[in-house]
């Protein structure tokens, strides 16, 4: 499985910026696709993932409702529809994949891993 990451850029804050992860290769309807992020000096943090099938939808806290994670079947591609974009949302956001829902806020568990897009919101 191979994912490439897309959508990022510099915005002001209270805009909206919509990354996608489009996946090629063989994905399960039970696998997770899982977006992350990652400011200067701090760790990788979850932000949110959805099963394959899209049946289920998890966030994190700081970001539900204002950024909407969802499935498009037609090009197999995960979007993450972010609102209301703060500049604490300043980050490089990766996408990846869990073949294990249970792991779905834990990047080192990520079976298949995107390269990073590089989000920045003004003040």
């Amino acid at each position: 499985v191979q994912l490439q990451a897309s959508g990022g850029g510099l915005v002001q804050e209270g805009d909206s910026l919509r990354l996608s992860c489009a996946a090629s290769g063989r994905i399960f309807k039970s696998y997770v696709m899982g977006w992350f992020r990652q400011a200067p000096g701090k760790e990788r943090e979850f932000v949110a993932a959805i099963r394959w099938n899209g049946s289920r939808t998890l966030y994190r806290e700081s970001v539900k409702g204002r950024f909407i994670i969802s499935r498009d079947n037609a090009k197999d591609t995960v979007n993450l529809q972010m609102n209301s974009l703060k500049p604490e949302d300043t980050a490089v956001y990766y996408c990846g994949v869990t073949k294990y829902e249970s792991w779905y806020a834990t990047w080192g568990r990520y079976d298949y891993r995107g390269q990073g897009t590089q989000v920045t919101v003004s003040s």
